[in-house]
């Protein structure tokens, strides 16, 4: 059934109800015109529970905009939701990303995360190509995809929002990959999901690595907004240097302000029994939140990013495939993940909306209960990296 309005219905109850499903929710593909965002195809989601999340077809099938009942969840950046032709990602000495960074969900790889970087090319077998210079968060974000299908799926009585698409990230004489990537929300439900396929379509052995950076912004993130995750271990901080300087610890926000510096923890998360790891932002005054869930096994290392600088204010959720320290990082510990010709890699992760402090109370129980986090402010980093993917691994 769906719970439309308080009530659960059956298919055919909503049928009797309007002539048309999109009275109560559905998925609409429309066009951007204006401004840097002219000509992007996007996929406008609408589940009726209130809550309504859009879909960037041109840029990876990101998630841009997310709200529920009228309460942006999502970060908006200034510089909206540029176009990909527009951008130069090597551009900037490799941050031209932040040209466009903005949205709920920025997607980071394929065969890079993290920082700028220079590394080896030569399983590509290319004598004029001895290295790539991987630009910030890697290329994925800014490519269109070619969209497989959307709409609307009844199930007996379950109805299911959905869409697919396919995104390509190759160059002759480098990698070739694609993303395979899948968005579903049941009709009445406060959940969205993701459901993704990365392929080496290609005959090289190329790395590959992924983030799903999170971005949440005002009202959910304000002043005492709090950050509920099943830590085991504090592993390292952007800002160990002057850890204390700025009076902002990892589980508390601040009101923005200025000066700020952004901050970037990563965090040893321990899982429930189905290897399932739940972390959230909340929002306690407001009675909203958002619960992030992935699988360990799939993505094992977490991020936090504190960004509470005035007209950029955000907090990241990042789950990802590797440490920190990024792409060298990676190699050097022999953690790369080599897919090899036509290997894939599958992941997914969920988007729960928390409405009310019934559900904010029942996502921090069931986050306590895998793990308690640190009650200090500032926890030591650690600095104890745990083995990640055997070199060769796909």
């Amino acid at each position: 059934m769906s719970r439309i309005y308080g009530s659960d219905r059956t298919r055919g109850q909503i049928a009797e109800l309007a002539g048309d499903l999109a009275a109560f929710g559905g998925v609409r593909l429309v066009t951007l015109g204006d401004g840097v965002e002219r000509g992007q195809r996007m996929l406008d989601f609408r589940t009726g529970s209130g809550l309504r999340f859009t879909v960037l077809v041109d840029r990876a099938m990101d998630i841009a905009e997310v709200e529920h009942k009228g309460r942006s969840i999502g970060w908006h950046a200034p510089t909206g939701f540029r176009a990909p032709a527009l951008h130069e990602l090597e551009g900037e000495d490799g941050l031209g990303l932040l040209r466009g960074f903005s949205g709920f969900l920025v997607t980071c790889g394929l065969d890079h995360i993290l920082g700028d970087e220079v590394v080896s090319a030569e399983t590509y077998d290319y004598p004029r190509r001895s290295r790539v210079t991987q630009p910030l968060h890697g290329r994925i974000a800014m490519e269109p995809a070619r969209l497989v299908g959307y709409g609307e799926r009844w199930e007996g009585d379950r109805c299911i929002l959905w869409a697919e698409g396919e995104i390509r990230q190759a160059a002759n004489f480098a990698e070739n990959l694609r993303l395979v990537r899948r968005i579903e929300a049941d009709l009445g439900s406060d959940e969205i999901r993701l459901i993704d396929r990365v392929v080496n379509v290609g005959f090289s052995d190329t790395p590959h690595m992924l983030l799903y950076h999170v971005n949440i912004g005002h009202p959910v993130l304000d002043a005492g907004s709090r950050y509920l995750a099943p830590v085991r271990d504090v592993l390292w901080a952007s800002h160990a240097d002057a850890y204390e300087a700025q009076g902002v610890g990892y589980a508390r926000a601040c009101a923005p302000r200025v000066p700020f510096t952004e901050q970037v923890w990563e965090h040893e998360m321990a899982a429930d029994a189905d290897g399932r790891v739940p972390v959230a932002l909340v929002n306690d005054g407001l009675g909203l939140g958002i619960e992030v869930e992935t699988l360990q096994a799939q993505l094992p290392c977490n991020y936090a990013w504190q960004n509470f600088r005035s007209g950029a204010y955000a907090f990241g959720l990042e789950p990802a495939t590797h440490h920190i320290p990024g792409d060298g990082f990676a190699r050097e510990r022999g953690e790369m993940i080599w897919l090899g010709p036509q290997e894939t890699r599958d992941y997914e992760a969920s988007f729960r909306v928390l409405d009310g402090a019934e559900a904010i109370a029942a996502s921090e129980t069931r986050i306590r209960a895998i793990a308690e986090q640190p009650d200090e402010d500032f926890p030591p980093p650690s600095g104890n990296f745990r083995r990640l993917w055997g070199a060769g691994e796909g």
